[in-house]
């Protein structure tokens, strides 16, 4: 399991963990809401007639290599003075995936969300929909996170693009290092110009404050605007156009990007994303 993240509710703290790009929540957190003795309060759940047959449904629908037989065998047993279950037994048993037993630092009894929210409610429903709630915010914070990581990575794949054309047609061997850094920088504030009609010194000179660059704080619209113009302003130097040239085209092409950008109703809910 990979990627612990930590929600809080109600004062408690819950785990969730990614399982193969599947959510799983601590049984063991949401236990101890109610008791410190979390493995009797997940064993007496799981005792439970509609327990046994909420799991063995949900097993049929999402585990083509789940034990239909074994699990018929439980359900039988389900409910009777003596019967006994645990998620260990279940998983083994049955060849569930619906639950992860885990030792070690982050130990425990993990289950899929699915599974996770109607143990929560068996706790207590009004937890429950404190769980849901929470959780709902964490994906929600991830969503916008996971967009904001694309935008960075496609404005990443078009700057290494720009920058090669300007190591192939600008940049004489005999450069020092200092120069080919200008130059660099020469190009990338041609497209800051372009777009944001000022350079990256201007920008930190109006925005004295702010930790990052005039390109950290663009938008949807303006970062895909920009992919666009590195990729046009690539081709314009294998083309040899001069810079004076190609900035009066780049800002042209901006300006009527940005129109029709800021017009699209995709866009727009990626901005409010």
């Amino acid at each position: 399991m990979a990627k612990n993240r930590k929600i809080e509710v109600r004062g408690a703290e819950i785990t969730v963990v990614d399982n193969q790009e599947q959510d799983f929540i601590s049984l063991t957190d949401i236990a101890r809401y109610k008791t410190d003795e979390t493995s009797a309060v997940i064993g007496n759940w799981m005792r439970n007639r509609n327990t046994i047959e909420f799991l063995g449904i949900w097993e049929s629908l999402y585990n083509p290599n789940f034990k239909p037989l074994e699990f018929e065998g439980f359900r039988k047993q389900a409910g009777l003075n003596a019967f006994t279950l645990s998620p260990q037994k279940w998983v083994t048993t049955t060849n569930a995936i619906g639950f992860i037993v885990k030792s070690g630092r982050y130990g425990g009894t993990y289950a899929h969300k699915d599974i996770a929210f109607k143990f929560a409610s068996w706790i207590s429903v009004e937890f429950e929909l404190y769980i849901v709630k929470e959780f709902q915010r964490l994906k929600e914070e991830e969503q916008k996170q996971l967009g904001w990581s694309a935008k960075r990575e496609l404005a990443k794949i078009n700057y290494r693009i720009h920058t090669d054309a300007i190591k192939t047609n600008l940049i004489p061997p005999e450069l020092s290092p200092q120069q080919i850094n200008f130059i660099y920088a020469s190009e990338g504030d041609l497209l800051n110009m372009a777009l944001f009609g000022k350079t990256a010194k201007q920008w930190r000179d109006e925005n004295p404050d702010h930790k990052g660059n005039i390109r950290d704080e663009a938008n949807v619209s303006q970062l895909v605007c920009l992919a666009n113009l590195e990729t046009l302003n690539a081709h314009f130097i294998h083309q040899g156009l001069p810079q004076a040239e190609r900035l009066k085209i780049l800002n042209q092409t901006a300006i009527h990007q940005m129109k029709l950008l800021l017009a699209d109703r995709n866009v727009k809910q990626l901005e409010e994303k």
